[in-house]
């Protein structure tokens, strides 16, 4: 029985390790409004990435209320190259927004807990 529990208590903490590891690091982000009013978005992010099976795939720009503005969807897994910038331009920002919020996110974990907002 003290076994059971033993290897139980192990497991869960695997687990919890495992997931707080995976989370999707957004290290940078740089902004440049075009003169059609539009913007564009440079964001590096770092991961553990582990195969297909497990790798960063996305970020957004969000309002502050949470409206998705935009979405950029990575279509592989970066394991040799950390930390890793992708650009999205022809995003529109509606008027009287000046701050957004970038979030990033995995195929297995979903978005961060964590977002970075930034002033444009």
């Amino acid at each position: 029985m003290r076994i059971v529990n033993l290897l139980l208590i192990i497991s869960c903490c695997t687990v919890t390790t495992y997931t707080n590891a995976s989370e999707v690091v957004i290290e940078n982000v740089k902004t440049d409004k075009k003169a059609n009013g539009t913007y564009s978005f440079s964001v590096t992010l770092s991961h553990a990435d582990k195969s297909w099976d497990h790798y960063a795939n996305l970020w957004q720009v969000e309002t502050v209320q949470g409206e998705v503005l935009a979405r950029r969807v990575l279509h592989h897994p970066h394991v040799n190259e950390q930390p890793f910038t992708r650009s999205l331009s022809g995003v529109k920002i509606p008027k009287g927004i000046n701050k957004i919020v970038i979030k990033a996110g995995c195929n297995i974990d979903g978005l961060n807990s964590k977002s970075v907002e930034v002033r444009i």
